[in-house]
């Protein structure tokens, strides 16, 4: 690509049945055309936009003890900043959807990651516990532009499987980038504190920002822009709302996230205190786990060339189901030991990135008008379950029967999702073929 903004993709007719079949998944608005491949710079560009809140969230775990004893404050006190930057996040996501579909895509995210970095700077300077629980909200909210707007720059020219696996190639920077960030963020802390992570944080940001004022195009053109101020952002919220199909796509990624939450929250209780390893051992399969995450991404980006991303759908959650069941079923007897948890685990956590990918895609593929706001409800309810999901096995107990209790249930809502509020499952139904 150029190093200055290429003019958005041409509008075209909606793609052919079987990628986003008439009838059930109807485009209200023409579907753009991709006038080029995706290359990988492409590529890197939105998946470090999509990676950003992530990034901002797991760099600073390793700090947080140091965060409460130099703040003179409490480990719940402290474990607050994260819940904040996570309601953040679920706001932002939902009042800058409307703003990229009413001023285009680019302002809005450099406008917000301009704003990251400010908080972030200000986050180093926080004197106590409450203005940086503050200030970590705020970054949660204008994080939210980069991947809200990645999103919608997605929607904005493709469709379909198109979609589901230009999503899907994300996940490779998406799912590597955090794995490498408590390293990071530790390594930092422990050479100059925990506010010279949020250094860190801020001078990423700058990075992010030139990245985006280079290389990302504007994708939504003024004519196809919604005009209006908050009646307009409410009408759009009422009109996706008022569709069930895309409520029920637009949870289904949440319900995902759910999954991958209780093991990212509940692991290292599980596997440290539970059975015993070390710290070193953990972060070992803390990223083999997460390789499995990223591999899972890349088949599906495979295997929706030639098969529609709601077959895939229907036939991940199921599955889905059956390995967390297996999983429960071995941390309650104890069957194979940690070698049974582990693999099955890992099995998982390969499935988790199948549906996302697929359902992010035919959720916008039924709004395009509105692709920044329909991206703001999926994000709002992937950032809205990760807050409900995050405490939910510690208040089970905290072992690998909480944490595959909380899988089991996760997958269930999931499979009921799809099989009641959609017609994947419908015989006569145009998905089910």
């Amino acid at each position: 690509m150029s190093s200055r903004p290429t003019p958005p993709a041409p509008t075209g007719p909606a793609p052919a049945a079987g990628v986003v079949p008439p009838g059930v998944v109807p485009v209200t608005a023409a579907a753009p055309a991709p006038q080029y491949r995706p290359n990988a710079k492409y590529v890197l560009l939105l998946g470090l936009m999509c990676a950003l809140p992530a990034i901002s969230t797991d760099i600073y775990l390793p700090s947080l003890p140091d965060v409460a004893r130099d703040l003179h404050t409490s480990a719940t006190a402290a474990q607050l900043t994260m819940t904040a930057m996570l309601i953040g996040g679920a706001v932002g996501q939902l009042v800058i959807g409307p703003l990229s579909d009413r001023f285009g895509r680019r302002k809005p995210v450099l406008v917000g990651v301009s704003l990251h970095v400010v908080t972030s700077i200000l986050c180093a300077l926080a004197p106590a516990i409450v203005p940086l629980i503050a200030l970590r909200t705020m970054q949660g909210f204008f994080n939210a532009s980069a991947s809200v707007v990645a999103m919608a720059v997605i929607r904005d020219r493709f469709v379909g499987a198109d979609a589901s696996r230009l999503m899907s190639r994300l996940m490779l920077v998406i799912g590597v980038a955090p794995l490498f960030a408590p390293s990071v963020g530790g390594l930092i802390a422990g050479q100059w504190g925990w506010r010279a992570v949020f250094g860190a944080l801020a001078v990423f940001g700058v990075v992010l920002w030139v990245v985006v004022w280079r290389r990302l195009p504007e994708t939504l053109p003024p004519e196809r822009r919604r005009q209006g101020g908050l009646t307009a952002a409410l009408g759009g919220y009422r009109k996706l709302l008022r569709d069930r199909h895309f409520v029920a796509l637009a949870i289904l990624p949440g319900l995902g996230v759910a999954v991958l939450m209780s093991y990212v929250v509940a692991s290292p209780f599980v596997l440290r205190e539970g059975y015993g390893l070390s710290a070193h051992q953990f972060s070992l399969l803390f990223a083999v786990n997460g390789m499995g995450l990223v591999a899972g991404a890349q088949v599906n980006a495979a295997l929706v060339r030639r098969v529609a991303p709601i077959r895939i759908v229907r036939v991940v959650l199921p599955v889905s189901l059956g390995l967390t069941l297996v999983l429960l079923g071995i941390a309650i007897t104890g069957w194979g030991g940690l070698i049974a948890l582990l693999v099955v685990l890992w099995l998982i956590l390969a499935m988790v990135n199948f549906v996302p990918p697929n359902a992010s895609a035919l959720a916008l593929s039924r709004h395009g008008e509105v692709a920044g706001t329909a991206a703001a409800v999926i994000g709002a309810t992937q950032a809205g379950v990760s807050g409900i999901v995050s405490p939910l096995s510690g208040l089970l107990g905290g072992d690998a029967v909480a944490m595959a209790a909380v899988m089991v249930g996760a997958s269930v809502a999931a499979l009921l999702v799809l099989a009641l509020a959609t017609p994947a499952y419908h015989r006569d139904g145009a998905w089910a073929v």
